[in-house]
């Protein structure tokens, strides 16, 4: 694999109109998985660890080597993306580890703190060469439904982004966090206007409560990197309560551990290639 950020694969995605797709990993499953599907469809992907997972696992140095171990080996480009990070002390530890692209996440803050704040891990980023995403509005799901209140505005974020120099931009046009049905709605001329101001490319968090069709035209009306966690956690866990619904006999965590592996890797394969539009 030749190491590429992801904003040199976003970048050259967009060229052509398409978008990258980014996935959770949660467990060493998880990322054999995303991997595997980005390989039988030769397209790249982001490996995603959260702030969320690290305290999962109780530190980050675990999970993160070992995605960077399945990243290295895969016969495809892989970025390697902490995400949803408020912690300066994590982001070190990341861009330590190697990774090549951080979201820090200031959207709790208020404007100008946030600016300030986003300026700030940038600075820190590209003294790694890695790649920096922020948040402007909010998407909702971690603490309480999505509103239009809290919605990306596009002269906000034009300022935005020139104020701080960030590489990604995650707004929020209408999805929400950890949604388990696909049926949010998004504002597509937002997204639109968005793509047009901002300058950088776009991001969309929540997209697992986005249809496939939505998906789609959202790709088309300018988000270039789009991020799926709980769509497939849904389909591993349904997986595996299959299997041990099928047979109570079962002990060996392979054995259905691997059902619900497959599964990922077949779904992040077909998202895939819906995100590149074809």
């Amino acid at each position: 694999m030749t190491q590429k950020t992801s904003l040199l694969l976003i970048n050259e995605l967009s060229i052509q109109g398409k978008a990258i797709g980014a996935f959770n990993i949660i467990l060493l499953e998880h990322a054999e998985a995303i991997v595997a599907g980005a390989e039988r469809v030769k397209l790249p992907v982001v490996l995603q660890i959260s702030q969320n997972c690290v305290d999962y696992h109780g530190a980050l140095k675990p999970i993160a080597l070992a995605s960077k171990a399945i990243a290295e080996s895969a016969m495809i480009d892989v970025s390697l993306h902490l995400d949803h990070a408020e912690s300066e002390e994590l982001i070190r530890e990341a861009l330590d580890y190697g990774f090549d692209s951080i979201m820090f996440d200031g959207s709790k803050l208020e404007y100008e703190k946030n600016i300030e704040a986003s300026a700030r891990m940038r600075a820190l980023c590209k003294s790694y060469k890695a790649t920096i995403e922020v948040e402007l509005g909010e998407v909702g799901g971690k603490d309480g439904v999505h509103a239009p209140g809290v919605r990306t505005n596009p002269s906000d974020a034009k300022s935005f982004v020139e104020a701080t120099g960030v590489d990604l931009l995650a707004v929020a046009v209408g999805t929400s966090h950890a949604m388990t049905t696909r049926n949010a709605t998004l504002d597509f001329e937002l997204i639109t206007q968005l793509s047009k101001s901002v300058g950088v490319p776009l991001v969309l968090h929540g997209s697992s409560g986005v249809s496939d069709d939505d998906l789609q035209q959202a790709v088309r009306a300018g988000m270039r990197k789009v991020n799926i966690a709980t769509h497939l956690n849904h389909l591993f866990t349904n997986e595996i309560r299959k299997v041990l619904e099928s047979d109570i006999k079962i002990v060996d965590p392979r054995k259905y551990i691997k059902k619900g592996r497959d599964v990922i890797e077949d779904e992040c394969a077909r998202l895939l290639k819906l995100l590149s539009l074809s």
